[in-house]
């Protein structure tokens, strides 16, 4: 205890900075949760429903089942219904364009945490490098002192522990909530193969009675 009270009374100008990241990535870990936390739904029970309205080409019930899903998977939904009522031909890259806007609000603030996962342990490595110095000088003009040499390096290192301490969390959170934008994009694509589908289908049965004219 002693040694780090004497690293923050010492070494307070280098260790702000990490103290700075850490508050960074609490604050963006809280947001994100609390946002992925308000947006999760289940679309294994959504997917099925929505296939039943669009069986029934009972497109004004598909949108009222999206706003009442809610959260980004009910606002795909829902511009999903719009662009298959008015642009069924190019379905596929309007629903792109929008699952993508979604997406970046799905990883808005993560860019934070993946610079503070990589710049972290630097900023560490350079308080323990600035505080060896000052061991050193104090070791120059004070002579050869083994307890000083001692709470010195002792010291330095203590930055160096806070800041990959701050940077294995940052990553951590990171990679989870990568992995939670990875699911929500799985999401989109099932919703986007549902609407497909039926696009493809509507193809085929205008195909098939051009034929059957073209035949009689």
């Amino acid at each position: 205890m002693e040694l780090l009270l004497n690293s923050i009374k010492l070494d307070w100008p280098v260790l702000l900075p990490i103290l700075v990241c850490s508050i960074l990535v609490v604050a963006v870990a809280i947001n994100r949760f609390s946002y992925y936390s308000r947006n999760k739904r289940d679309v294994v029970l959504f997917i099925p429903k929505l296939q039943k309205e669009l069986a029934k080409n009972n497109l004004t019930g598909a949108q009222n089942l999206a706003i009442q899903c809610g959260g980004v998977i009910g606002e795909v939904t829902e511009e999903a219904v719009r662009i298959f009522t008015e642009q069924k031909k190019g379905f596929s890259r309007s629903f792109d364009i929008a699952a993508n806007l979604a997406t970046r609000k799905l990883e808005s603030h993560l860019t934070i945490m993946g610079t503070i996962g990589g710049v972290a342990p630097f900023l560490g490595l350079f308080g323990t490098v600035v505080r060896i110095l000052y061991t050193f000088q104090d070791l120059a003009t004070q002579g050869n002192q083994s307890a000083a040499v001692a709470m010195g390096i002792g010291s330095a290192l203590i930055a160096t522990a806070f800041g990959l301490g701050v940077a294995i969390i940052a990553v951590i959170f990171y990679n989870s909530f990568q992995s939670v934008v990875k699911r929500f994009e799985d999401d989109f694509q099932l919703i986007k193969l549902l609407f497909l589908s039926f696009v493809d289908s509507e193809e085929e049965v205008k195909t098939s009675d051009v034929s059957s004219s073209i035949a009689l």
